[in-house]
């Protein structure tokens, strides 16, 4: 069983990106320097907004997440999975983490990039405010 969830946000001129073990999208709009692990601002969803069939197939052990982050005709895409632990509660925030580390706001863990491996080149157009993001989130049940 297989289904797909899109989100669509914006990026912001203090994206930096740098976080070694995560990486963050969220619904604010204002960013400081601070949030070094977010990639996307302004986004139209949160975890808490995302389908019941979505959160069912991630719920699951063996539950895989292939995640396409999208700008223009570039795009960075990450592998993580799902946990029975998700709890999927957030209203602003969504996180993939590198780490088996589960809150209300981790979305997949053991994921394969954090915020640090996406291009440089990638992350200077997440940092143009007009720029529109697009992510995508297929959740499949491998087993």
């Amino acid at each position: 069983m297989k289904t797909v969830e899109v989100i669509t946000a914006h990026g912001h001129e203090n994206i930096l990106a740098r976080n070694k073990n995560t990486f963050e999208i969220t619904k604010d709009a204002n960013l400081t320097k601070r949030g070094d692990c977010i990639i996307a601002v302004a986004a139209d969803k949160s975890i808490k907004d995302l389908s019941d069939e979505f959160k069912k197939i991630l719920n699951k052990k063996d539950a895989k997440l292939t995640i396409i982050v999208q700008v223009d005709d570039e795009r960075e895409v990450v592998e993580a999975w799902g946990n029975p632990k998700l709890t999927f509660n957030h209203a602003a925030d969504l996180v993939v983490r590198k780490s088996s580390y589960i809150c209300d706001r981790t979305l997949a863990i053991k994921a394969n990039k954090a915020a640090r491996d996406f291009s440089r080149r990638f992350v200077a157009k997440l940092k143009n405010s007009q720029q529109k993001i697009e992510i995508t989130f297929a959740a499949e049940d491998i087993t």
